[in-house]
């Protein structure tokens, strides 16, 4: 498919006339979307650490030591040194076109740059050094709403241009626009393109702590990345940091997180929870799952309960909005013994018998868990576009649309706010 001479098409508004023929002429408004075609070569050539930026659309959290990192939404990574966190202090950004997942390991920072995975030496932050580059491993990015590119190319935006035109429509029938059957009662779910991150870190993983959303998790010596329908596993040289793939392997569709505990990965997608055993590193093996309806799914786990949160909107189908708790017991056979409605739930941290909800506007829900078969709301941290968290040692980071909220809950029954580091 050549992208200069294919347009996909959205429509706005439909006005039909219909006669007593088979056949009529419609008249149809539309949005038509001609997407920006980038060399990945050129997008890489761009990757450099700037002054600290203001935080414009804050994404996925990363702490280790003293550090933050946050994603800023395809454009890069804000580093925050967080010494003090009553007093963040922005210490660069690094600039990563089409960015929005990443790692960190001692002193290697593993991201997404579209569909490469860079591995960069951030040693010395003012002049970091692109180690290795695996080009293509998140092929899925190069597929966007029916659009396809070459290796080492990638779609980056659409122009947006309003038409309309004349088509005939038998009565009961349709046309075929782009790939997508379009009848006299049709839509589109709403656009959207790119690569779609926790109970503390146990012993076995990172030295550091990601969020919720993220899709790239560490194990030992092993890296593991999910894109849309795919598990990668990749080998890290212990003295060098530099990644090679092992393993390749299809999961399903529509992955979203991933979250290791222990020997286990637990991987959330639309449609449910899968469990995979990574005892052979390189090769993670499918214990169980547990499914849903089609809804976004974060999840986080310890050894006998995983925590799900399942909301609509967007690109996610479903109406429900709510935590699931899911006995994993017996991880062969995960059952669900909790649901609790909420307003349109997403991030998720636990840290001992506390359980934090971001919930979108409705704040950060906080949860007594001592009783993980029915946690009791204790407070709600008033706070809008909540999205990510990670929790641990009576701090709570919070990733919201504005940047990063801080709040001691060392007293849980006094959680107070310590800083907000954004704008």
């Amino acid at each position: 498919m050549k992208i200069s001479t294919k347009l996909f098409l959205i429509a706005t508004m439909v006005s039909l006339f219909f006669s007593a023929c088979m056949k009529d002429t419609a008249t149809k408004q539309y949005k038509l979307f001609t997407p920006i075609v980038e060399k990945m070569v050129d997008l890489k050539a761009k990757i450099k650490t700037v002054s600290g930026t203001p935080v414009v659309n804050a994404g996925k959290l990363f702490v280790i030591g003293n550090y933050i990192f946050l994603s800023e939404r395809e454009k890069g990574i804000h580093i925050i040194d967080n010494t003090n966190p009553s007093n963040p202090i922005n210490k660069g950004f690094i600039i990563v076109p089409g960015n929005t997942d990443f790692i960190v390991n001692g002193n290697i920072l593993y991201a997404n740059c579209y569909t490469d995975l860079i591995t960069i030496n951030i040693t010395n932050i003012n002049n970091i050094d692109i180690l290795k580059t695996i080009e293509d491993i998140f092929s899925d990015i190069r597929f966007i709403n029916g659009y396809s590119t070459t290796p080492g190319n990638v779609i980056t935006g659409w122009i947006v241009k309003d038409t309309t035109v004349n088509v005939e429509i038998g009565e009961g029938q349709g046309i075929w626009s782009n790939g997508k059957y379009l009848t006299n009662n049709w839509s589109i779910g709403t656009f959207g393109g790119g690569f779609n991150p926790t109970a503390t870190s146990n012993s076995n993983t990172v030295n550091g702590k990601a969020g919720s959303m993220s899709r790239f998790a560490m194990v030992n010596n092993y890296l593991y990345t999910v894109s849309n329908s795919t598990l990668s596993s990749l080998n890290i040289a212990p003295n060098t940091g530099l990644p090679t793939v092992s393993n390749k392997q299809s999961i399903g569709w529509n992955i979203e997180t991933i979250f290791p505990f222990k020997d286990k990965l637990f991987i959330g997608s639309q449609t449910g929870m899968s469990i995979y055993n990574v005892s052979n590193a390189s090769h993670p093996v499918y214990i169980s799952g547990f499914s849903h309806a089609r809804l976004c799914d974060p999840v986080i786990a310890d050894d006998n309960y995983a925590y799900i949160t399942l909301h609509a909107g967007t690109f996610c189908q479903g109406t429900q909005n709510e935590l699931n708790v899911i006995n994993i017991k017996n991880i062969t056979n995960p059952i669900l013994v909790k649901q609790i409605n909420l307003q349109k739930p997403q991030g998720l941290s636990k840290d001992g018998n506390l359980l934090f909800v971001c919930d979108d506007d409705a704040g950060i829900k906080v949860f007594d868990a001592m009783n993980p078969e029915n946690p009791i709301l204790k407070s709600t941290i008033p706070l809008m576009a909540s999205y990510d968290i990670i929790c641990y040692n009576g701090l709570a980071i919070v990733s919201a649309k504005d940047g990063i909220h801080q709040y001691n809950y060392s007293n849980p029954n006094q959680i107070v706010k310590l800083s907000k580091f954004g704008y």
